[in-house]
């Protein structure tokens, strides 16, 4: 029963902090959509697992609202015969400036977090 719980709270959490972190890798590095799975699954040692039905609409969002841009990778003849195209995502400077505005809630918002826990202990 615990474990259903904590599995939706971590669930409820991740929601939360999805696009920010999307971003923020796009930001060091652009990539497609795949690569952004496994290293949001490396950077969160499992607990940012996510599948390509939760990624991909929050790309598309953001690339709608012009925080990301998008381009077909060409394959580079001789390097890789057979190589499929990918979609490659980077930010924009809109999604840059997006990013700042979302990182500065996010410290607001666990220091008020953390200091409401903190009152709370005996």
């Amino acid at each position: 029963m615990v474990a259903d719980s904590e599995q939706r709270f971590v669930q409820q959490l991740k929601k939360g902090v999805l696009e920010m972190l999307v971003l923020q890798l796009l930001t060091r590095q652009p990539c497609h959509g795949y690569e952004l799975i496994v290293r949001l699954r490396d950077a969160g040692s499992g607990l940012l697992d996510l599948k390509e039905g939760t990624l991909y609409p929050i790309l598309y969002r953001l690339e709608e609202e012009g925080a990301i841009s998008s381009a077909w990778s060409s394959p580079e003849p001789g390097i890789r015969p057979g190589k499929v195209p990918r979609r490659i995502y980077t930010v924009t400077p809109r999604g840059t400036a997006l990013l700042e505005q979302e990182t500065e809630l996010w410290h607001t918002f666990t220091a008020c977090v953390d200091q409401a826990l903190e009152r709370d202990q005996p």
